[in-house]
């Protein structure tokens, strides 16, 4: 309540001090903690000083230490800390379990020709070991065409919306597709960058693939990169399948594995200027 004394304390109370007081410095690692995103979209919009940090490189050779991605490497190719730091951040596999580890989990649209999609352990009957020994489990297609396909939300996997308009980041699609030596199969590739309404925007589909029977059973990677798409991405759908060619029952048909999306390149974008008047 009210009383006699209550102005008298009320005027004690000095205002701390303005966060443009602080010095330079402090006011970096004040921003250091606040989320990459929002360093971009908000705060880069305060005020000049705010904006001059942002797009500065101690600010983000800051978070890079912090978050452990500095390096020989990193301190002789970052020409833009910021750019580095997100494609650091980002360079991850956008398609998710894509080798089999959880059965058909996160992959939609499934067609089961024949006998359906099968997971197997690699190598497999008269298969080959896959070159990279982190990779355990493979896809098989059967005597009829199995496809399956996954749709990737770039914005909820953090490339907004002005990322994707203004830088359009490479797009780099991979897969890896082999035989079995007994057996002759077919093997496609269709890649489609969506808009928000699911239009197609750019599209690479691979020719049909023929492995004849009595082949050496090798994994080949087939990869394509989508760049200068123009804007409006917003979903990548990623789709592959194949069957045999002997229409045996059972799964001699394709096999697929170690399917990757990513986002490998930022350009040197940078986001709309925030007013100085």
């Amino acid at each position: 309540s009210d009383g006699p004394g209550a102005p008298a304390a009320l005027d004690s109370i000095q205002p701390g001090p303005r966060m443009e007081s602080l010095p330079e410095a402090v006011l970096i690692r004040i921003l250091a903690s606040i989320p990459a995103v929002d360093l971009v979209l908000a705060c880069r919009l305060v005020c000049c000083q705010w904006k001059n940090l942002v797009d500065g490189a101690a600010l983000w050779i800051l978070k890079c230490q912090q978050e452990g991605l500095t390096g020989a490497e990193s301190e002789e190719n970052a020409e833009n800390w910021q750019n580095f730091y997100f494609l650091s951040k980002k360079r991850k596999n956008l398609i998710r379990n894509p080798c089999g580890e959880d059965d058909l989990q996160h992959w939609g649209e499934v067609e089961n020709g024949g006998d359906g999609w099968k997971i197997e352990e690699l190598p497999g009957d008269f298969g080959k070991e896959f070159p990279s020994e982190e990779v355990h489990k493979y896809f098989v297609t059967s005597y009829e065409w199995c496809r399956k396909a996954q749709v990737i939300d770039l914005k909820a996997e953090g490339y907004w919306e002005e990322l994707m308009d203004t830088t359009q980041p490479k797009i780099v699609v991979r897969d890896w597709y082999a035989g079995r030596s007994d057996a002759g199969c077919l093997y496609e590739l269709c890649v489609k960058l969506l808009s928000e309404n699911e239009d197609v925007l750019a599209e690479y589909k691979s020719e049909t693939v023929d492995i004849p029977q009595d082949n050496d059973a090798n994994w080949t990677e087939i990869s394509h990169t989508f760049s200068n798409y123009g804007p409006g991405v917003r979903f990548v759908r990623f789709e592959h399948g194949g069957q045999d060619t002997l229409f045996w029952k059972g799964w001699y048909g394709v096999r697929v594995t170690n399917s990757s999306v990513t986002v490998e390149h930022f350009g040197s974008w940078a986001p709309s200027a925030a007013s100085c008047g």
